[in-house]
């Protein structure tokens, strides 16, 4: 598994992955490709072997309207191809990305804003030493939120 820069190609492919409920919520319906291409937007692909598995994202896009966020660390998000989640492999995924983040960003900390039902992913993280910091309510939909941060060595 490695982080290379985003495509088009990748970036098509995404906006295509559709995932079952409750996790439809990550479905990226209407975002253009473009918006990942775009590198203000901070997305990186995963690649396992040559093939799109995945994608990271650093910077304000990892944030959620209704949280409340400072400077002080680095957001960061990401999602896996549909048919790979559940399958243990969130945890190298989120790891590779947060080693390629250190390294490009240099952050103190970093934070991730996840869906509060969303119990699989708050195990890994807290698996790789993030701590809750936070819960709201999304001021779009009123979806439940975590806030969990990591300081940086």
């Amino acid at each position: 598994m490695e982080i290379v820069g985003m495509t088009e190609e990748y970036a098509a492919n995404i906006v295509t992955w559709r995932y079952p409920p409750p996790y439809d919520c990550y479905d990226l319906v209407g975002t253009e490709p473009a918006f990942f291409t775009d590198p203000q937007n901070g997305y990186v692909a995963l690649v396992d072997e040559g093939k799109l598995i995945g994608y990271r994202t650093f910077g304000a896009d990892g944030r959620v309207p209704g949280g409340e966020y400072d400077e002080c660390a680095l957001d960061t998000g990401g999602g896996l191809r549909p048919e790979l989640t559940g399958l243990g492999l969130g945890r190298q995924a989120i790891a590779i990305g947060l080693e390629y983040g250190a390294a490009c960003f240099r952050p103190t900390a970093f934070r991730v804003t996840l869906a509060s039902f969303n119990i699989r992913a708050q195990r890994v993280f807290r698996g790789l030493g993030f701590a809750p910091t936070a819960t709201f309510n999304a001021t779009t939909d009123g979806r439940g939120f975590v806030i969990l941060s990591r300081q940086q060595p």
